[in-house]
Formats: structure tokens, sequence, C-alpha cells
């Protein structure tokens, strides 16, 4: 669950988004700026947070006054190997010793639900943490180097499966069935789809984002819709979207069916009018948008 540490909303003096040109951390800077709330967008090309004068650089550039967003990582498409663990945990090293200089106001940390063992159904954030591969152990690790931080107030952000147009990572999804169908006219499941998911759209993270920074609010809260959807069910909301018939084609059972879960009891407990986009808005949306881009 979350505590606000401000029980009304108020912005924040500015937020310094770390990983701001990624999917997520460009959606989130696109919705501090439609509030007119400073902020300072950092990606690596502007600091490399792996190196090691990256704490000093970083300390440089912040006030005690910001809160600070970190978002900043390699994704397990650059690598789930133990180099990319340790670049990954430089960062958050970096990161901590810059605003253990300065201070902070306020630090959301945007974890993953990799920090969950896949084989559970149900998750709240009372589960119990048991990362299964390094990607999950990195975030964990993370996690607490993010609440070691004395004097800090600290969110964790445990974000589902997110999807949206400038997703780079083309993971298993409306992310890659879209691009699937919309090059071959093809989309290819994991055995028959039969798996469900939660999936949120990347406006809802950053809306969620946007009220846990107003609000000050710290603890743990799942960034997840509540509501589970097969992956075949998702297919055909992407197939819809294209006026050509899109074949959904079924592949031989290589793994057990899983499914998963959130319970969402504590996201509507802190924030009572909070609504998601349903799946298939979304999807048509994200459609729209290609269409709109292209």
């Amino acid at each position: 669950m979350i505590i606000h540490q401000s029980p009304a909303a108020q912005n924040p003096e500015r937020v310094v988004v770390l990983g701001a040109r990624g999917f997520i951390g460009a959606a989130i800077h696109k919705k501090l700026d439609a509030q007119r709330i400073p902020s300072l967008a950092l990606s690596s090309a502007d600091l490399n947070l792996a190196e090691a004068a990256a704490a000093d650089e970083l300390a440089a550039a912040l006030k005690a006054s910001d809160a600070v967003v970190m978002l900043a990582a390699l994704t397990p498409d650059k690598g789930r190997d133990i180099p990319t663990l340790m670049k990954n945990l430089a960062m958050m090293q970096n990161t901590c010793a810059a605003i253990a200089k300065t201070g902070c106001a306020h630090m959301v940390y945007f974890s993953s639900d990799a920090v969950y063992d896949g084989a559970v159904s149900r998750v709240s954030e009372d589960t119990p943490t048991s990362p299964q591969d390094l990607y999950g152990a990195m975030h964990h690790t993370r996690e607490i180097m993010a609440r070691s931080l004395a004097g800090v107030p600290v969110l964790v952000l445990r974000p589902t499966l997110i999807y949206g147009l400038d997703d780079t990572h083309n993971s298993y999804g409306p992310n890659r069935f879209r691009r699937a169908a919309q090059k071959g006219g093809k989309i290819t499941l994991f055995g028959g789809g039969e798996e469900t998911r939660d999936h949120i759209h990347v406006d809802d993270v950053a809306a969620l984002t946007l009220r846990c920074l107003l609000h000050r609010s710290t603890g743990t809260l799942n960034a997840a819709t509540g509501t589970s959807h097969s992956f075949h069910e998702v297919a055909e909301a992407v197939s819809k979207q294209f006026g050509k018939a899109v074949k959904i084609v079924k592949t031989p059972r290589a793994n057990p069916i899983t499914h998963r879960h959130y319970d969402v009891a504590n996201t509507i407990k802190a924030f009572p009018d909070i609504r998601f986009i349903p799946l298939e808005e979304g999807v048509a949306r994200v459609h729209r948008e290609m269409l709109e881009k292209s």
C-alpha cells in the first residue's frame, strides 16, 4: 500500500526524470509538460549513470527540493547476463550516491513485476518478492537501495506489461502483435494464447505516476489495471483494427499455461476516482496514433 505524504495534491517544485527518452520516461515527461510542472529530463545521452563520474555529475544537477523519477535501466532485450546486471546496479549506486549528497524531496523508483515469482497467479503488493532471474533480482536489489536513502520519501512502482505506440522492446503482446499484423498480416501465438495477463497503456502509467508525485506518495504500488485478458483476446483486439484480414496463428505449446491477475484494491483506495483505459480502447488508440504517424 502507499501513504500520501501530501494529502492535498501539490505540484513538486521540479521533477528530475532519469531515463527520460525511454518509452515510459517520455510519456511521464510529456504528462509533466502538460501540467506545466517544471522538469529536468535526463537520458543516457546527457548522463551515463553507469560511469563512475555520474554520481558527481548528477549531484551537481540535483536540488534538495527535487522529486526524482528513476527509470534508467538496461532492459532485458539489452541482455539478461551478469555484466548487464552489474551495469544496472552501478546506475542505481551512482543515483543513490548523488541523492545522498544533495537530498531530494521525493523519489519514485520504477521497478518491475519481475520481482514476483512468475508462477504466482494472483498478485498484490503483499505478495512476497521472489525474483526468478537476474533482471528481477536487479530490480529487487535496486528497490532496497532506494529505500536505504536516509530521510528520502520513496515510492516503488511495479508495473505489469505496458503497451503503447513508442515501445521499442517488441515484447510479446499488443506491441509485437500490432507490428506483426502491419508487416505480415499475421499474429503468431504461443500455443493458443490461453495465458492471461494484465496490460496497461503507457498513458495510464504516466497518469498514475503524476498522481503519486502530486501527493508525494510512499510505499509500494503495482501499476496494473486489475483486468486480465488472454493473449488470444489481445490478438483479436489488434486484428480488428486492420481493414485487411489478419491471420491469428496458433503454435504447438512449449511451456505450461500460466495466468496472472492483479488485485488493485490499494490503488483504488489511494485514488478512488482512478480509471484505466480498457484494452480494446487502448489498442484502438495506439492504432490511430500509428496511422497518424505514418
